[in-house]
């Protein structure tokens, strides 16, 4: 396989050498993406147990406190934090928000944090999606000029010989392969993080219209 890429490179032009490297960029973004939103949403998993346990606190300030240690990724947390924080928006006489009853505030509150956690999390879904996409059609450019570089070659040597022409197509076909192992992991961690993302915000919607009611309350 590695003498026939060898092979290959040495026969192709800059066209097909400058799609080998989009696709080499492509694969680095794509696993640097995967790999850090991997370690992110590992983290969040991780923390979701300590809704659960936020409300046994005593108070709301060991509460803030608990969920803060365990959710290292300031999702669950920055939510609880901002519904506190909401609670002060009200006393405020210069502000519009001192017109709004609380339950207007806190909701108004809760969900702009909510928006932006929700930013927070597909950050970088969609470059996956994207190379997932377009890197097999990428590849099969590639694939399709080398056939065309190498048909022309032979075109001007004057000779068709099967085995002429054989060889620099199948050497052309690579450039499909590695287009498809590039898309592949990228379409693989999109659907995975988008599961994970679905359950993620489920958790926050309840929690905000926990932390909603119970913040109106008091």
């Amino acid at each position: 396989m590695s003498s026939a890429i060898s092979v290959y490179w040495t026969q192709v032009d800059e066209i097909s050498h400058l799609v080998f490297y989009v696709l080499l960029i492509m694969s680095l973004v794509s696993w640097y993406t995967i790999l850090s939103k991997a370690w992110s949403f590992w983290r969040i998993r991780r923390a979701a147990p300590a809704l659960l346990v936020f409300w046994k606190a005593p108070t709301m300030p060991d509460a803030l406190a608990l969920l803060a240690e365990a959710d290292k990724e300031d999702v669950f947390a920055s939510l609880a934090r901002q519904g506190m924080e909401s609670l002060d928006a009200t006393k405020n006489a210069q502000t519009l928000n001192a017109q709004s009853t609380a339950s207007n505030v806190i909701t108004r509150v809760l969900r702009q944090q909510m928006n932006q956690v929700i930013v927070k999390l597909e950050t970088g879904l969609t470059l996956l999606a994207s190379i997932g996409a377009t890197a097999p059609f990428v590849g099969l450019l590639g694939t399709v000029w080398g056939i065309y570089h190498a048909l022309t070659t032979v075109a001007v040597s004057g000779a068709v010989q099967i085995d002429q022409i054989a060889g620099p197509v199948g050497e052309a076909l690579i450039m499909t392969a590695l287009g498809l192992v590039v898309a592949i992991p990228a379409v693989l961690a999109y659907n995975a993080f988008n599961r994970i993302n679905r359950i993620t915000l489920a958790e926050l919607d309840a929690f905000a219209y926990d932390l909603q009611a119970h913040l109106v309350k008091n």
